[in-house]
């Protein structure tokens, strides 16, 4: 059987998740409070996860209970943990280039998991993104931690599993319905960790408010939807590969509004991305 076109708006908008994404860094340390990262990433999804389950007045029934559960926690709960593990212990150049690799594991996740065969140019593609990843945003004085090098890693492997098991099993309701389940235990995953290791946010400012409403509606909510809608309609590495985007426009971002500086060798590195995420897109046909 033929498989199914993939046309140009579907990798457009799955691109779109992670370009989206790529502006949570500037609006965290612009308009939200600072010190409490992982109550945050809680917030971000939890409220949206619930209230969208609560309107759309569905649940998971039978093996899907267990399965949202390993879903919601890979993609949104211990990722985001693992991912502000490696931000508070890593410069963002070193988290990122060492998440970077996430690419590369969905090529070895879908061999593995969904028997996909191994593509010389999709793997090509991976370690191209990562070493223009670590151009674009890696620095000469990054300094290194054990800890948080291992978080970033294990932020990549629990995303790249998720992507894949996502692919695997087909979701058993609408796109809006699977993407609340997952928000809404990811947030629940999160929330008592956070309580764990942060102090109550005891004061939220008009622009807290506001840095709150984008991400849970835009950065999480509207993000989510879209990439697990590219999970359906793409190749697992295909889309994975668009994740490399999200440092891209992170990178472009601070140097148009926080005015940091963009080097040759970082446009180098931009190019290798922008090229490794095209290459990334022949997988589909």
């Amino acid at each position: 059987m033929k498989p199914p076109t993939v046309r140009l708006s579907d990798i457009l908008l799955t691109a779109l998740a992670p370009m989206i994404w790529g502006t949570t860094y500037v609006v965290a340390t612009e308009l939200l409070p600072p010190n409490h990262p992982l109550l945050v990433a809680s917030l971000r999804s939890l409220p949206i996860g619930l209230l969208l389950t609560a309107w759309l007045g569905q649940l998971p029934k039978g093996i899907w209970w267990w399965r949202i559960l390993l879903l919601g926690s890979l993609n949104i709960g211990l990722f985001q943990a693992l991912l502000f593990v490696a931000a508070y212990r890593l410069p963002g150049g070193v988290a990122a280039t060492a998440g970077a690799i996430q690419p590369l594991l969905v090529v070895w996740f879908s061999w593995v998991i969904l028997h996909e065969k191994l593509s010389k140019l999709t793997i090509v593609a991976a370690i191209a993104g990562f070493v223009g990843v670590g151009l674009l945003v890696l620095g000469p004085t990054a300094r290194l931690d054990g800890v948080g090098i291992a978080a970033a890693i294990a932020g990549a492997v629990t995303m790249g599993l998720g992507t894949v098991l996502g692919k695997r099993w087909k979701r058993p309701a609408s796109l809006l319905v699977f993407t609340a389940w997952q928000l809404a235990v990811g947030g629940l995953v999160l929330l008592p960790i956070a309580l764990v290791f942060e102090a109550p946010i005891t004061q939220l400012s008009t622009t807290n408010l506001l840095g709150f409403v984008y991400l849970g509606l835009i950065g999480t909510g509207l993000a989510y939807a879209l990439w697990f809608r590219g999970i359906d309609k793409l190749k697992a590495s295909a889309a994975s590969s668009l994740g490399l985007m999200s440092p891209v426009v992170a990178t472009l971002i601070g140097f148009v509004l926080l005015h940091q500086t963009l080097t040759p060798i970082q446009l180098v590195g931009m190019a290798i991305v922008l090229i490794s995420v095209l290459i990334g897109q022949q997988s589909n046909h």
